[in-house]
């Protein structure tokens, strides 16, 4: 890469949040400018060029056209970081996965629905194209972005905690959510957001997505131990993992 890599910010299927994110930032931009120089960013700026080095792409696959769009992007760009949970694994988006297509259009859409040209799947990009590196959440920690950054600037590959939330909640100190008796997605979401949603008094939705190695007899106690029925929860919660989950499937019947 260059002194000053040139970055670019690109948008798909998603509610661009996690760009909103690094708007975010505010005062620290100017940190981050110092350091990259940003050429396309529909979010803050009108200016726009193809000549990318780093390019970060929030939200999911979801038409042709975005495989296309998405293959273009990957052919310019030296990196290519997934920045929240939509690109990283399908996100919120992925929810429909497991619904009948046109049932959901319908649904939607209404009248109109014939109009729609989606794949029946909402994908994250790895589906399409290779990734560099993934800043997991919804939305992103600011300053997770920034280390990601930071990294890639040094040439250092950014790396993923791979411990569930619930780690992070004894650190914190959280009361844990299923003595509040509520449902929570922690013992299997990866961690590295500081368990921010135990702590504000609610639960884990797993937003993070799954850790590589999730401890599911140990989920299953617990629930076990609150009367619960694991599988029964996990999907009542399907709300992010409508396609990591049979993926991980998928893969572990073929071992």
């Amino acid at each position: 890469m260059t002194e000053r890599p040139r970055v670019a910010f690109f948008d798909f299927t998603g509610c661009e949040g996690d760009q909103l994110q690094v708007v975010n930032l505010e005062e620290r931009l100017f940190d981050l400018v110092e350091v990259v120089e940003v050429v396309s960013f529909r979010e803050a700026m009108s200016e726009h060029s193809d000549d990318y080095e780093i390019a970060f792409i929030e939200g999911s696959v979801v038409t042709a056209h975005d495989e296309e769009r998405l293959a273009g992007i990957r052919e310019n760009a030296d990196v290519v970081v997934a920045l929240g949970s939509c690109a990283a694994f399908g996100g919120i988006n992925a929810i429909r996965n497991d619904q009948d297509f046109e049932t959901v259009t319908e649904r939607v859409y209404g009248d109109d629905a014939d109009m729609i040209e989606a794949n029946p799947e909402a994908r994250p990009i790895e589906s399409v194209v290779e990734v560099d590196a993934t800043i997991p959440g919804c939305p992103i920690d600011r300053e997770e972005f920034v280390q990601v950054v930071t990294g890639l600037i040094r040439g250092v590959e950014p790396t993923l905690p791979n411990h569930p939330v619930c780690v992070e909640c004894k650190l914190e100190e959280n009361e844990c959510a299923f003595h509040r008796d509520e449902i929570c997605l922690g013992p299997v979401t990866r961690g590295g957001c500081g368990a921010d949603c135990v702590g504000e008094g609610t639960h884990c939705w797993g937003c993070r997505g799954m850790v590589d190695t999730p401890s599911e007899d140990a989920y299953t106690a617990v629930l076990e131990e609150h009367g619960l029925d694991a599988e029964e929860i996990v999907e009542q919660y399907q709300l992010y993992w409508g396609w990591q989950r049979p993926e991980r499937a998928t893969q572990e019947e073929a071992q």
